[in-house]
């Protein structure tokens, strides 16, 4: 099935209720060091995501991946989320781990993409305004339209980067938060099992993707 929220799917259900940084809305943030504002990036990741629904079932999980992965660099900023979804216990691990989990953790949002885009039946995406966020961060505003099903709002926070505005979290109906989430999951597993189950748990969810079974 076609899920526009895949990054919250699979994410603990524990907590996550933050809402996203807001003010009033119509002032367009700069343009990056890419030359793109945060609605553009969003809206070039939105532009992927349905041309690669659109084919499908043509493409696979292979092709589904090869072709989302650029477009998830682009508009992620994978090493800051890698950190930032572990909490605390990321300054305990060895430099060696920290790299590992940089690599696990993006090769699992590219997986999440490719596993759940392999569908379409007529959504399409709508920009609803974008407006400064906290600590120099931006919000983008956007809803996906889908004929099958309810609405959904989705919030992008990005921030600047040497590459250009990338996206550090997103907010389902404005107040679930990605990263919150998943911290809740990722830093407990740290805590009780340690690192490498960590790995394990995620490197088999890459697993079930790719083989169709979420």
């Amino acid at each position: 099935m076609l899920l526009c929220v895949a990054l919250l799917v699979g994410a603990s259900s524990a907590g996550g209720e933050t809402p996203a940084p807001a003010a009033p809305g119509g002032v367009s943030a700069p343009a990056g060091a890419d030359g793109k504002t945060p609605t553009r990036v969003i809206e070039r990741f939105h532009a992927a995501l349905l041309a690669v629904a659109r084919e499908a079932e043509s493409l696979g999980y292979e092709g589904r991946f090869r072709r989302l992965a650029p477009a998830v660099e682009e508009a992620f900023d994978l090493d800051y989320m890698a950190e930032k979804v572990v909490g605390g216990p990321w300054k305990r691990l060895a430099p060696a781990e920290q790299q590992r989990w940089r690599l696990t953790f993006a090769q699992f949002m590219k997986a999440n993409y490719a596993g759940r885009f392999n569908r379409f039946s007529g959504q399409s995406f709508e920009t609803l305004g974008n407006e400064p966020g906290a600590h120099g961060t931006a919000i983008v505003r956007t809803r996906l339209h889908n004929p099958a099903g309810e609405d959904v709002d989705l919030n992008y926070r990005l921030r600047t980067t040497p590459a250009g505005w990338r996206t550090i979290d997103i907010f389902l109906k404005g107040t679930v938060s990605e990263l919150a989430l998943r911290r809740s999951e990722y830093a407990a597993v740290l805590r009780r099992e340690g690192f490498d189950a960590l790995l394990k748990i995620v490197e088999g969810r890459i697993a079930e993707l790719a083989a169709g079974k979420e």
